[in-house]
């Protein structure tokens, strides 16, 4: 079956790398519960295929299984910090709040 879109098929090394580390993480999280694929899938509501894809982080997996999982982990707080405005430094530097001109008032042409 071909992927749906190129960014499935090939990612970019870091989100592979970002979504197999997330994968790793939730998988470990898991198990320090004491939790079977089979019970935290229900907590879900997905099948086991669906955990154990999450838990290898494929690309293809839908955001809504990471983060139901990270919900049944009830790790889903940390969640609130990824790409949190008040954390990313190039679009604060870019912003333009901080680099909006003073407005002008209009010229007057009476002279």
């Amino acid at each position: 079956m071909a992927a749906r879109n190129a960014l499935i098929a090939a990612p970019p090394y870091a989100v592979e790398t970002a979504l197999k580390t997330l994968g790793a993480n939730i998988r470990t999280a898991r198990l320090r519960r004491n939790l079977t694929i089979d019970e935290i899938g229900q907590r879900v509501g997905v099948g086991r295929r669906a955990i154990m894809d999450a838990e290898k982080g494929k690309p293809s997996t839908a955001i809504v299984v990471y983060v139901g999982l990270l919900w049944a982990l009830d790790l889903i707080d940390q969640l609130a910090e990824v790409a949190s405005p008040d954390k990313d430094e190039e679009g604060l530097a870019l912003s333009p709040a901080r680099s909006r001109a003073r407005r002008k008032e209009a010229l007057d042409n009476d002279f």
